[in-house]
């Protein structure tokens, strides 16, 4: 049984050897105090190999899919979710304009161009956004254009729409959307466009959700065998025992903790990344309060306007009766 990972990964500082250098650095050490006694905890754990550091963290999720000196990794994890062999080209500026402000709840974004010229956009989100998918629709849509007007462009009069390739949203979430818990078990959803008479067009817009708390949940259904699952498993798993046992059935993993242990040696750079961390992690939760308390505000508004029509509908009514009891009153 694994205890601490530094028995895979001999570069592991012990928890002494942190404290020290925490301690000789008066700027460090005031970051390292300002936590709270959970999150010292749990710094240290992660950077000692107790527990596994996790992989969602914006910085070690960017640097180990980062495209420009380590493609491989990107293209596995897209080749395993996208069910096919996946070639990355080169990474695509991230510059598209946001249908509103998501710097809140957006941890990572990151847009891809593949050989066979379609796009994917690989985004992880701690806490999922309400309205999912008009959310997701429509960045599809900005990314959609973004590849039309580049190839229209490039192209000019030799511009088809046939030039224009598949754009694949891949959207992972640390805490999903109300919407997804409900389907409860299944952690993985697919999604294209289908006709309701069988006809067959190629509609390029292809979205996957995968709802990283909900598969965590369903421990019984993961399996080291099935290696989308394994993906899955290596983004959200921090117990020690676990993580051997997947880098032993997939060693390629063992080079993709190595990346972040190296970055742990570094102990100034990785508390910052955690400190960071923590702002996010504040800042989502305190706009998904906002957000929630909105959808309430309109619902109760709604509740409101329909209930101010039923009573203008009954007032109207009303008004009818008594001009129908004056009539008859007349009548006599």
């Amino acid at each position: 049984m694994t205890k601490n990972l530094s028995a895979y990964f001999p570069i592991i500082q012990t928890k002494e050897k942190i404290l020290q250098k925490i301690k000789e650095n008066p700027e460090l050490e005031k970051i390292y105090y300002s936590w709270t006694k959970e999150q010292r905890k749990e710094f240290l754990d992660c950077c000692s190999g107790a527990k596994g550091f996790k992989l969602l963290y914006d910085s070690f999720f960017k640097e180990i899919f980062n495209v420009e000196y380590c493609a491989e990794t990107m293209e596995d994890w897209l080749s395993s979710i996208l069910k096919r062999k996946i070639k990355v080209l080169y990474a695509l500026p991230n510059d598209s304009v946001r249908i509103a402000d998501e710097s809140s709840l957006l941890i990572t974004d990151i847009v891809v161009q593949l050989e066979d010229g379609s796009i994917a956009n690989v985004e992880m989100q701690k806490i999922g956004y309400l309205f999912p998918g008009e959310r997701s629709a429509c960045y599809s849509a900005d990314l959609l254009l973004r590849q039309y007007k580049r190839i229209r462009d490039k192209k000019k009069k030799s511009f088809s729409y046939k030039d224009i390739k598949n754009v694949y949203t891949i959207i992972l979430f640390e805490k999903s959307p109300r919407e997804f818990r409900r389907f409860g078990k299944e952690y993985i959803h697919y999604f294209k466009q289908k006709s309701n008479t069988g006809m067959e067009l190629n509609l390029i817009q292809e979205y996957i959700f995968v709802s990283l708390d909900l598969f965590k949940e369903n421990r019984e259904y993961k399996t080291l065998e099935d290696e989308t699952a394994a993906w899955l498993l290596l983004f959200c798993e921090d117990e020690p025992e676990q993580i051997g046992r997947l880098i032993e059935k997939y060693p390629k993993f063992k080079y993709i903790y190595e990346i972040v242990y190296q970055m742990c040696l570094n102990v100034e750079r990785v508390m910052n990344m955690f400190s960071e961390e923590l702002r996010i992690l504040d800042r989502n939760t305190v706009q998904l309060m906002i957000d929630e308390l909105q959808k309430t505000i309109d619902m109760q508004k709604d509740a409101m306007k329909k209930s101010g029509n039923v009573i203008k509908e009954q007032r109207d009514e009303i008004e009818q009766l008594k001009k129908r009891i004056m009539q008859m009153e007349q009548g006599r």
